[in-house]
């Protein structure tokens, strides 16, 4: 497994995840070769995402129509480490690595029923404005919740 940027240690950075959400790969979400198609895994991230969200608290407030702020990806990669296939259980980590002063940075673990881990990724979240476009600082309480059973790096 080469070195991937935002994993300065594998083994220590797998420990961290605690919440998962857990999906079957679709038939339609497979190539001409049989195996997940390369776009899925960040459908299968904003599916695990969202629900972190809720888990935390968060979305029952974004999706409000009197609420000032929504959730804006403003990047997102994936590193495919193993082939999925047609059928596979996997389940899809998400941890808040580091908080910033409006966005967040959250990883993604994709892993296969034996544990293997056969997809990684991050994106940054930034809460932004509705009304301006810019972004909104999170209050305390928000940054409590983002570091609630999570060990982070404020």
């Amino acid at each position: 497994m080469s070195k991937i940027n935002y994993i300065p240690d594998m083994a220590e950075w797998e420990k961290d995840f605690e919440f998962y959400y857990e999906m079957k790969v679709r038939f339609s979400e497979t190539d001409m070769f049989g195996h997940l198609n390369n776009t899925v895994p960040f459908t299968y991230f904003e599916m695990a995402r969202i629900e972190f969200f809720k888990y935390k608290g968060f979305m029952q407030e974004w999706v409000k129509p009197t609420n000032e702020t929504i959730p804006v990806v403003a990047d997102l990669q994936c590193d495919f480490l193993q082939q999925v296939f047609f059928d596979e259980n996997l389940k899809v980590y998400v941890k808040a690595n580091s908080i910033g002063k409006s966005s967040v940075d959250i990883h993604y673990m994709g892993k296969k029923e034996d544990g293997t881990i056969c997809f990684t990724g991050r994106g940054a979240m930034v809460q932004m404005s509705k009304r301006v476009g810019k972004g909104v600082p999170w209050t305390e309480d928000q940054r409590k919740l983002l570091k609630d059973h999570e060990k982070i790096k404020a």
